[in-house]
């Protein structure tokens, strides 16, 4: 695995989403007030936008979500599975946490 640094924890607001540019990828973060933090991909596959970062957070029993501020399709924050749609999917990155600073693996879940 090769990791990249995102940012500083310290620098997410609760709850909320937040853009990145990491490696030439636009990513969006979002840390939780579990303190899980994941990074999916910032592009809506739906609207062709990249928004998902000012998506709506929340979740459907024990997934964590984000919905897209456009469509409102909702996705997983762990995997990047549509909920609504099974035929689509954001892309999502493995995440760690080193010395307060986020970081991602650069193959993602889809390995690419």
């Amino acid at each position: 695995m090769s990791w990249n640094a995102v940012c500083s924890v310290s620098d997410l607001a609760v709850d909320r989403g937040a853009a990145a540019l990491v490696d030439g990828q636009q990513v969006a973060v979002f840390r939780l007030a579990s303190g899980d933090v994941y990074v999916v991909d910032h592009h809506d596959p739906f609207s062709g936008a990249n928004v998902m970062a000012r998506g709506l957070v929340g979740s459907r029993g024990d997934v964590p979500t984000v919905a897209s501020p456009i469509y409102k399709q909702v996705f997983d924050l762990r995997t990047g599975e549509c909920l609504d749609d099974d035929s689509t999917a954001l892309r999502s990155w493995p995440v760690r946490i080193i010395d307060g600073i986020v970081e991602i693996d650069d193959l993602g879940a889809d390995g690419a």
